[in-house]
């Protein structure tokens, strides 16, 4: 038995690519559970964060980049993993549960072994939540490493 296209990909955990004026953004819609909300009923400071992670590593994912493959040192390369230096947050409006959030991830600047991100997380285009975020591709004795052509011809492009 066949099944349909849109079924076959269901469930589109990653979020999507998109093009638009700016260049190309990752967009990750969010649900927000009780679990992401503190005493006040408000989401948690953290959760914002923790989003933020989950739209990097799909952003990342949806360009070429393979996690697994990277910390498994995959095609001979040493084991590596990218890793946060430096994170600016700011906190604009509140968020409340079962509202649905879009996380924004772009790139902003990238060096030999650093990619710098801007993230927005909003509800219904109003922005709630914004970072910009440098991550580096570490080995896995602690050692900066450049990124591979491949992804930097990625990230240039979107």
């Amino acid at each position: 038995m066949s099944t349909p296209d849109t079924e076959r990909s269901w469930p589109d955990l990653a979020g999507r690519v998109v093009r638009d004026g700016g260049g190309r953004r990752h967009v990750l819609p969010i649900r927000v559970y009780f679990e992401d909300t503190d005493f006040s009923g408000l989401v948690y400071h953290g959760s914002y964060v923790r989003w933020c992670e989950r739209g990097r590593s799909d952003f990342l994912r949806l360009i070429g980049n393979d996690h697994r493959a990277l910390i498994d040192g995959a095609a001979g390369s040493e084991p590596a993993a990218f890793v946060v230096r430096r994170m600016g947050l700011e906190f604009l409006k509140p968020a409340r549960i079962d509202e649905v959030l879009e996380v924004v991830t772009r790139v902003k600047e990238t060096t030999a072994a650093t990619l710098t991100l801007d993230q927005r997380i909003a509800r219904d285009g109003v922005e709630l939540f914004t970072a910009e975020v440098m991550v580096v591709l570490v080995s896995q004795s602690g050692k900066p490493l450049r990124l591979s052509a491949a992804l930097r011809g990625a990230l240039q492009t979107a």
